[in-house]
């Protein structure tokens, strides 16, 4: 119980990874405050307020990443601060107003907060390989991908990556902000997620999953993944690890989507998983994402296999499929 007696917040707390990142510290003892746009939406909330601990040490506050100074008060008297809180679309309308001003405006406002408040020892802020992968450099299966590895904004821009652009923009926001200003900041860039879900509907990351084994034919797409507890325990060490500090990028395999099929209809042979790409194109080519910073922390990464499965077994779970 390293938390106990320990005031954080977690921004976003309604969301996939932050949800995770939200149960293990209160498993360790920590009081949490927690933001959503609306505490009032049972959607959004139960699962919190139903987690061991939260009845005693889970505060939930109504904040806007686009409202400035609404992160004053939670944050005001915190230790740490974990910022989750970005909005996670791959079609948009307006790319501007939908994701590039709440990534980077929210969290310029989240980090304005912290620096107001003397009390806060570190910020760990989710960014994501997005902000990593997107750029001109040739990626190959010989080639490893590391920390050192940031995306091309004009690279997003002209190849209409609009969620690569907002994570890309907001991490240089973020760090340029906490240099000018002294935050001890730690990043975390994790890949796609996949394992348990703890909130009720299904989020853009575990789509492609539902998608596939429901019998959709697979995007000719290469991606790493990492599983969903892996990432919550990745904060939670970079926040606790006094000598953490820089980026971190999270990834237990990179694969081409047909081979995520494979794995799926060996997990579930009685389901009708296509065997089709839904392009005639040669397929993409895979790479790698450096593994030894992450170890550093003290991450075993939970294998792919594993991961899938639990992620389908929530699906059941909730009733998202039925077979």
């Amino acid at each position: 119980m390293s938390g106990e007696g320990k005031v954080v917040c977690v921004t976003g707390a309604s969301g996939y990874i932050a949800s995770w990142i939200v149960k293990f510290l209160l498993q360790r003892g920590y009081t949490v405050r927690a933001t959503v746009r609306d505490p009032s939406n049972p959607k959004k909330v139960d699962h919190l307020i139903n987690l061991d601990g939260a009845k005693e040490r889970l505060q939930l506050f109504k904040a806007d990443l686009l409202e400035q100074g609404s992160f004053d008060s939670v944050v005001e008297g915190c230790d740490g601060v974990f910022h989750t809180a970005s909005p996670v679309r791959f079609v948009v309308d307006d790319p501007q107003a939908e994701l590039i001003d709440p990534a980077v405006k929210g969290t310029l406002n989240v980090l304005k907060s912290c620096a107001k408040s003397p009390s806060v020892k570190r910020v760990v802020f989710t960014s994501s390989t997005a902000a990593v992968l997107f750029n001109t450099r040739p990626k190959n299966p010989g080639v490893i991908v590391d920390e050192t590895w940031f995306s091309d904004p004009d690279f997003c821009r002209e190849s209409q990556l609009w969620y690569m652009l907002s994570k890309t923009l907001a991490e240089a926001a973020a760090w340029e902000f906490v240099n000018e200003n002294k935050i001890d900041m730690v990043v975390i860039n994790p890949t796609i997620v996949a394992g348990p879900l703890l909130q009720p509907e299904v989020n853009g990351s575990v789509q492609p999953i539902l998608d596939i084994i429901n019998g959709v034919p697979f995007p000719n797409y290469v991606f790493g993944w990492v599983n969903v507890k892996d990432i919550a325990n990745a904060h939670i060490h970079a926040y606790e690890t006094a000598s953490a500090s820089g980026r971190y990028c999270l990834s237990e395999r990179v694969i081409h989507y047909s081979e995520l099929a494979k794995i799926l209809r060996d997990l579930y042979p009685t389901l009708q998983i296509s065997d089709k790409c839904e392009d005639e194109e040669p397929y993409i080519t895979t790479y790698q994402i450096s593994k030894e910073k992450a170890k550093s922390l003290g991450i075993e990464f939970t294998p792919l296999e594993v991961s899938l499965k639990e992620t389908v077994e929530s699906f059941r779970e909730k009733k998202i499929v039925d077979f």
